[in-house]
């Protein structure tokens, strides 16, 4: 069974940064991509950005020159750098994850995690 578990949450002051963390564990699994969604109270979601198995990165506007994603295949395991933040930024960071198990062919499967909370004070 596939989990993404997450860490890297907070409470920083505006124009700080964070580190967030999500890890994929299980096994008989590929990544085929991986990235944040994020959700403020009251707002939609909205997908911050992703990157691809070819290593292919795409980033909102909103966060443009101020958040990065990175990959450690290795550890199956991504990265959000944020730097700049705003008070706008908060929110509810979850991971996603599009894989291929083994097994199922070319069909994706798609897993989330659990959710961190980023908090920025103005």
């Amino acid at each position: 069974q596939v989990q993404l578990v997450e860490s890297g949450g907070g409470l920083v002051q505006a124009g700080g940064s964070l580190r967030l963390s999500c890890a994929a564990s299980g096994s008989g699994f590929s990544i085929n991509a991986m990235g944040w969604y994020r959700q403020a109270p009251g707002q939609e979601r909205e997908l911050v950005t992703t990157i691809t198995r070819d290593g292919s990165t795409n980033v909102a506007d909103s966060v443009k020159g101020r958040f990065a994603i990175s990959v450690d295949i290795a550890k199956n395991t991504v990265y959000l750098q944020m730097n700049s933040l705003k008070s706008e930024d908060t929110a509810v960071y979850t991971c996603y994850a599009r894989m291929s198990l083994r097994g199922y062919g070319l069909r994706d499967f798609n897993y989330s995690g659990q959710g961190t909370q980023v908090t920025v004070s103005s």
